[in-house]
């Protein structure tokens, strides 16, 4: 019962002002809850739980700090840096921070259908085809979901994560 709860608080500590405010430590908790609340095919289920981050983004180092304590199931996570969309390859997230979301049309493109949730955090990219997408509302960080892009990934979100978001 325990790892059902975890992902639902750590949700809601998203989501308090302060808490939202102060880094991307909220970013990096609602992408960690994501992996809970996203399933991916069946042959993406082994090895290491890949995170990309596209350019240098404050992201990373608070992804990097999760990824020393926390996995996806018994798997690690390996988070890495991209800086071209060329350099894109096989993962299981790819987050394009504000400074890069004009190349979004170029990394959907490069992903094609494969099975990577694309998280953005510029006003509009959900309707651009991201699958999440951070904004804030009120002062507090939330995300949008665009349930059509992630299912034509492949992916299938949760009826949890789907009642938590703003549905785009």
């Amino acid at each position: 019962m325990r790892k059902s709860v975890l992902p639902i608080l750590l949700l809601v500590m998203a989501t308090l002002p302060g808490f939202a405010q102060t880094s991307y430590k909220a970013h990096s908790i609602y992408i960690y809850s994501f992996t809970r609340h996203v399933i991916w095919p069946e042959a993406l289920n082994k090895g290491d739980f890949e995170i990309h981050v596209l350019g240098e983004c404050p992201l990373m180092s608070e992804l990097k700090e999760l990824s020393e304590t926390r996995k996806v199931g018994d798997r690690p996570i390996v988070v890495t840096t991209v800086n071209s969309v060329e350099e894109i390859r096989k993962c299981h997230i790819l987050f394009i921070p504000a400074e890069r979301s004009a190349d979004l049309e170029k990394v959907i493109a490069k992903v094609g259908d494969g099975p990577v949730l694309i998280v953005t955090e510029e006003t509009g990219a959900g309707a651009r085809g991201s699958h999440i997408n951070f904004i804030r509302k009120e002062g507090k960080l939330v995300f949008e979901l665009n349930q059509s892009a992630a299912a034509k990934q492949n992916l299938k979100v949760s009826s949890l994560l789907t009642s938590l978001a703003i549905l785009i």
